[in-house]
């Protein structure tokens, strides 16, 4: 019966973990875009479109991520 429980609090610490390093990683992210859209403001529409993708990249890898603790969770 307890392993159930550690499961569950090893698979909400992982999902907080992910959570938390996707949001420091897309934050270091917005604020690299910003600090070149504003060193060269012509390149602003293509700083964007790659700030974007990236982040798109890192939602990604942070939703598979909660997925597998999920998963995980509910094998305990």
């Amino acid at each position: 019966m307890e392993s159930v429980g550690l499961g569950y609090l090893a698979a909400g610490i992982g999902a907080s973990l992910t959570v938390i390093g996707a949001g420091l990683g897309i934050g270091k992210l917005a604020a690299a875009a910003m600090e070149a859209s504003g060193r060269q403001p012509e390149v602003a529409g293509q700083v964007r479109i790659s700030m974007l993708i990236a982040a798109a990249l890192i939602e990604g890898a942070t939703f598979f991520a909660l997925v597998i603790c999920i998963i995980l969770a509910n094998k305990a």
